[in-house]
């Protein structure tokens, strides 16, 4: 999935483990999976080569996405192929 995290809400995540963001919308702070159930356990965070975005692995409970999903990019508009072993092939 992709949200949007500020300071606080990535020093509530690595404090606590668990994936936690911050709504623009609601402007408000929410521990992804807090009514749903759906946490997030982080198992590592990244930082990208500009210091603009961050990548959280984690381990999903149950579905990422509000839809269900058990994640936000299920919808392919653009299909590689791949071959048997994985691999992206042209």
């Amino acid at each position: 999935m992709l949200a949007y995290v500020n300071a606080e809400s990535l020093g509530l995540t690595i404090d606590s483990g668990f994936a936690t963001y911050f709504s623009r919308s609601r402007n408000e702070l929410w521990r992804k999976g807090e009514t749903s159930g759906h946490l997030q356990k982080v198992v590592s965070i990244s930082l990208d080569c500009d210091g603009d975005a961050i990548l959280l692995q984690v381990i999903q409970e149950g579905s990422a996405c509000h839809t269900g999903e058990f994640t936000c990019f299920h919808r392919e508009i653009f299909p590689a192929e791949k071959s048997h072993d994985g691999e992206i092939t042209e």
